[in-house]
């Protein structure tokens, strides 16, 4: 959570997301002196980066997730290999060399 400093309340994401609504309609509204517009305009920023920081800290929550995933991929990857020989390459059939399968289609059909 993140605590707004100038009233020591712990704000959410939504709080601060729905105040700073309600400061950016009294601003479009008009009607309010220029003191009253600074201290709007100064409250709108400070919930602004309220609003920034959950954000922010959401994205590192997911990117720590996908990254725990990848790995967790990676790993499964690396198990697989070791199981289909450790080398991590797929089986050769490139009998001939030549860079295709050729050779073991007409070896498994008898041809030479």
């Amino acid at each position: 959570m993140t605590t707004d400093e100038s009233t020591g309340s712990t704000l959410s994401y939504e709080q601060a997301r729905g105040e700073l609504v309600e400061v950016v309609q009294r601003l479009e509204a008009g009607g309010s002196t220029l003191e009253e517009s600074l201290a709007l305009w100064e409250r709108g920023e400070e919930l602004a980066r309220v609003c920034r920081d959950w954000l922010e800290g959401a994205r590192a929550r997911l990117d720590a997730v996908l990254e725990a995933d990848a790995g967790a991929d990676e790993a499964e990857d690396d198990e697989d290999d070791a199981l289909d020989g450790g080398d991590g390459a797929e089986a050769d059939d490139d009998e001939d060399g030549d860079g295709d399968d050729e050779g073991a289609a007409r070896t498994a059909a008898g041809v030479s």
